[in-house]
């Protein structure tokens, strides 16, 4: 279990526990039912998806608030690799409302101690190209590996 926090002015960011997910599932519908992506979560739909998480034996998660109310989070999982251990971003998202205000620079930069700190050598994850996210990422320094593509075959 990790026991730490991280205060930074009026921020706080600390693990995610079955406590505290919950407190995620209205910024993923905020972040996922309008654009640019506009999907169709429910409540209940978006808050099992986040719960199943938490099942993942090598989870990592932090959620970050601010003032007391959540506003960001990262869903992870570490992975090992035959040149080292991994972080697998599996979801990573920042309330609409504080977008472009440096709290997903924060979190992420948080995540990125946390691996440091306990010799996670890299970190994974999945984005769409054509999403402002990808731009996110590329600015802050993440590379764009051609020799992976992402595929699915519908049922």
């Amino acid at each position: 279990m990790i026991t730490f926090e991280n205060k930074l002015n009026h921020i706080m960011i600390v693990p995610i526990t079955t406590e505290n997910i919950k407190d995620g599932v209205p910024i993923f519908l905020k972040s996922y039912n309008q654009p640019p992506w506009n999907y169709n979560w429910t409540f209940e739909k978006a808050e099992k998806y986040l719960l199943e998480y938490l099942g993942c034996k090598q989870f990592i998660g932090f959620i970050l608030y601010d003032q007391d109310q959540a506003a960001g989070l990262i869903l992870a999982h570490k992975k090992t690799w035959w040149t080292n251990q991994q972080l697998m971003i599996d979801e990573f998202f920042i309330t609409p409302e504080k977008q472009r205000m440096g709290y997903g620079k924060k979190l992420l930069g948080f995540c990125e101690q946390y691996a440091a700190e306990n010799q996670i050598e890299s970190i994974v994850l999945m984005t769409n190209k054509y999403m402002p996210s990808y731009d996110f990422y590329d600015n802050i320094g993440y590379i764009t590996t051609e020799q992976y593509v992402f595929m699915f075959k519908q049922n």
